[in-house]
């Protein structure tokens, strides 16, 4: 860190990325990447002539891409931003409803960049612990009076809430604004989205990351009270108004005009999921029940970082972290049938184990 950084920033603990190492050819297991490519539609939605505008700015409206948005979920486009991935969105949360001072809550184990926005905008951080089975007690958040965001299914362990109970958490706090995070709701959960036009706190934010097969575009989206998206689109239009590119947006476009080709593979990912969760319950893991497109899985006869060091050796990449409660878990993304089979072939072999 150099001298002239401003000090209130040099106590920051950044967020730490899945690696992606490039010294060999792995199979990516650690950052909850689609196994399957983004449709035929997308790739042909950038042709040569895109390529050749490049010289140009991108409209900072995205208006063709937030009006196909609207008509998806049943919203006007002024219930609609756009944004440079969710990260940009959350930041943006933080920086805007917070309040003075500011103060939000979360759970304790959840996506690390929660804790890296408070600490960056000097947020204090209400952090309540996930109960013992790693659920999320939602009478927890019930009338806390300040802001909440909650990753539904949970980023780091997959469980996820009905929306019966997130909507007690939102209507109990009427004047604080309530962030759901739904990076992973295509893989099993209740979306809040239907509540969006019911409360004016709700905040709904999503990304093509995931069940979109477009972690490399960066492209996320939030649902919310008019009111809301003005407010995001004062602090977008405050620091960067042109933060989606031109390709990005056709490649968004396209996505949602072929969202049959993305449900059928969340469909493949769950069954995928639920095979998954049997052979390594069969080798004698422990699995969270999940409704994400990965697992967190623990095993009694060793620990989660030897695992997680083992099967890079061998060259399968999970993501293991060092919080304590968590620890003795490795987070597995569900990749394609062939990659989850050659993952449990690999763990039979190190754990000399047999599956059922």
């Amino acid at each position: 860190m150099s001298r002239f950084l401003n000090s209130r920033y040099q106590s920051l603990e950044v967020y730490t990325p899945g690696e992606q190492p490039q010294d060999q050819v792995y199979t990516k297991l650690n950052t909850n990447e689609s196994p399957y490519p983004a449709s035929p539609r997308v790739v042909a939605a950038i042709g040569r002539k895109e390529l050749e505008e490049l010289r140009l700015y991108s409209d900072p409206d995205l208006k063709p891409l937030v009006s196909k948005l609207a008509n998806a979920y049943g919203l006007s486009p002024a219930q609609v931003f756009v944004s440079n991935g969710s990260d940009d969105i959350l930041n943006f949360a933080f920086m805007a409803f917070s309040g003075q001072p500011g103060r939000a809550a979360f759970p304790d184990i959840t996506y690390g960049f929660y804790q890296v926005f408070a600490d960056l905008h000097q947020v204090e951080a209400t952090v309540i612990p996930l109960e013992a089975d790693f659920s999320v007690d939602y009478r927890r958040y019930c009338g806390l009076q300040q802001m909440i965001v909650l990753a539904n299914p949970n980023a780091q362990v997959g469980r996820a809430l009905p929306r019966k109970a997130m909507e007690e958490i939102i209507a109990s706090n009427p004047a604080h604004v309530v962030v759901v995070d739904e990076a992973y709701v295509d893989f099993g959960a209740e979306s809040c989205a239907p509540l969006v036009g019911k409360y004016p706190n709700l905040l709904v934010v999503q990304t093509f990351s995931k069940s979109r097969s477009m972690a490399g575009a960066r492209l996320g989206y939030a649902l919310g009270d008019a009111a809301l998206i003005a407010d995001l689109n004062r602090i977008k239009y405050s620091t960067n108004p042109y933060n989606v590119n031109r390709l990005t947006m056709f490649a968004g476009i396209a996505a949602l005009e072929d969202q049959a080709y993305y449900d059928e593979n969340c469909k493949k990912i769950m069954a995928t999921r639920a095979w998954t969760v049997e052979a390594l319950e069969a080798l004698g893991f422990t699995v969270i029940p999940s409704q994400a497109n990965f697992v967190l899985a623990a095993h009694p006869s060793m620990d989660g970082e030897t695992i997680y060091r083992v099967l890079k050796q061998r060259g399968i990449l999970v993501r293991h972290f060092s919080t304590p409660r968590i620890a003795n878990y490795n987070r597995i993304t569900i990749g394609s049938d062939a990659q989850m089979a050659l993952l449990v072939d690999t763990l039979r072999d190190v754990l000399g184990g047999t599956s059922r």
